[in-house]
């Protein structure tokens, strides 16, 4: 125990003197390196042949440096087509000439882009002996993909996760940053590369250093660093028979704080929690064995920014009586929100309560054309809460149509368009009062915004109103004199005064 107390004291007094491994420090040797690398590549029928051929070009650029053999780095392809299919084994090229020639003869399947598919038969091959993956090394997925996929992506992705693969994905289409950004492993601005085609050679050194952080051989390192938490990974040093590991970590700029985890030496990972964020932490690691003497491993690691709620508060689909308030992001850590309105000016106000998991409510029963100020609370599971506020307007009551606008259809007929009114319209009512000849009345449901008016005499002035019909108020019509040029020469219109 004395022994013990020694080496622990000894390493934070390392720390405090600034003599620790920092996660991000000089760039690790690629010949240094164990892990299984798996590259998810798209050879369905949605990427062309020189795409295809660009992809192969950077692979083989990615891994070039890497030293392969069954103590070092092994590489395996599954392509993402109809059915997911395994180019080769993790085990077969263990030489850099043999791999690279491996690669160069890979070729395109083309079929669907069933990646959803292609995850879960690589969940396989990354744990099985027969594609001569290996138990407690690194496990890196590489994906590199135009954006598209058929099926769905995101459980095996996360499954994936789970169990310990660290997720890089190189997009070189026009993917959804959203999706992308939660299928790669967090931080996204560390695992997620948007790029052209043509461009591959500008992120090749960046994601091979980023690979190299996740598989140097013998190091502590952190990954799915959020603004509260991230997930330690190191080697497999012991066995549940032979010891177990002791985990320190306190922030840099308060060591007094400094707080220990034990686990078996079965582990090779361990999450920690409940972290202040934006916060530089140092961790030792200190194997605890009765057959041989490991040296302790350290290494800091800084958490995000927090993310907070709501960052944007957006007012739409206004009415008379009721407008739209939704709000981003939603977060786990945000129990419920506050809704404060009230008119301006005034001092009275009124609350709504919406959970936690919701980011949008209605707000009703409101006055026509007037301002109100609208306030989000979100109520964190902390007991802190934060405020952001907007101004809604309603609209007039019995609003009207916007912008009539006429277009000749041909002798005496004209297509009469509109822009929607606002508020929950049940149609509209389009009267034509002609010069000469009757009047006529056409109703339309609230989805149609034009009509077709015929028998409208050359020569003649003609008046066409319309007016959107509500429930409980009636509508403002909006008006237009149209006249008819005699000879074919078209229309003139004006606008009513």
């Amino acid at each position: 125990m004395l022994a013990k107390a020694v080496l622990s004291l000894g390493l934070w007094l390392q720390f405090a003197a600034g003599q620790n491994t920092p996660e991000r420090g000089p760039q690790p040797s690629a010949s240094n390196s164990e892990g299984d690398l798996l590259f998810l590549l798209d050879s369905s029928g949605s990427v062309s042949y020189y795409e295809f051929s660009r992809v192969k070009e950077f692979m083989w650029d990615l891994v070039q440096p890497f030293t392969f053999g069954p103590r070092d780095v092994q590489t395996s392809i599954i392509h993402i087509s109809t059915t997911p299919t395994m180019e080769f084994p993790f085990d077969r090229y263990l030489s850099s000439g043999t791999l690279q020639q491996a690669i160069r003869d890979t070729q395109q399947l083309m079929g669907d882009t069933n990646t959803g598919k292609a995850l879960s038969y690589a969940k396989e091959k990354f744990f099985s002996d027969e594609a001569g993956a290996r138990p407690d090394v690194p496990k890196v997925l590489v994906w590199v993909t135009d954006g598209f996929s058929t099926d769905d992506i995101s459980e095996p992705m996360q499954l994936l996760k789970d169990m310990g693969v660290t997720v890089f994905i190189v997009s070189t289409g026009r993917g959804s940053y959203l999706e992308l950004s939660a299928a790669a492993s967090q931080p996204p601005e560390k695992h997620l590369y948007f790029v052209d085609v043509d461009d591959l050679p500008i992120i090749t050194k960046e994601l091979r250093d980023a690979i190299l952080d996740v598989i140097q051989a013998n190091r502590l390192h952190a990954v799915d660093i959020t603004s509260s938490s991230f997930r330690l990974m190191w080697p497999k040093l012991l066995s549940q028979e032979t010891g177990y590991y002791t985990l320190e970590y306190a922030p840099i700029d308060d060591l007094a704080r400094k707080r220990t985890k034990q686990v078996s030496g079965a582990h090779t990972s361990l999450m920690l929690s409940n972290l202040a964020p934006e916060t530089t932490y140092e961790v030792a690691l200190i194997p605890e064995s009765n057959v041989h003497y490991f040296p302790p491993q350290t290494t800091r690691v800084t958490t995000l920014a927090e993310e907070t709620s709501p960052a944007q508060v957006l007012i739409s689909e206004s009415g008379p009586y009721s407008f739209h308030v939704s709000w981003a992001p939603t977060l786990d850590s945000v129990i419920s929100y506050q809704i404060l309105y009230g008119p301006l000016p005034g001092n009275s106000v009124k609350l709504l309560e919406v959970d936690g998991e919701h980011n949008s409510t209605v707000v009703e029963n409101l006055a026509p054309n007037t301002t109100y100020l609208v306030t989000v609370t979100a109520v964190y599971k902390s007991g802190k809460e934060k405020s952001l506020s907007a101004k809604a307007c309603t609209q007039e009551e019995g609003s009207k149509v916007r912008h009539l606008r006429f277009e000749d259809m041909g002798p005496n007929t004209l297509k009469a368009s509109w822009d929607s009114a606002d508020g929950k319209v049940l149609g509209y009512r389009v009267r034509c009062r002609r010069q000469t000849g009757p009047s006529s009345v056409i109703s339309v449901s609230p989805q149609i915004h034009s009509v077709i008016l015929t028998d409208l005499a050359s020569g003649t002035t003609n008046k066409v109103c319309v007016k959107p019909m509500y429930k409980n108020q009636p509508g403002k019509r909006l008006c237009r004199m149209v006249h008819m040029q005699p000879e074919a020469q078209g229309y003139k219109h004006r606008q009513r005064a």
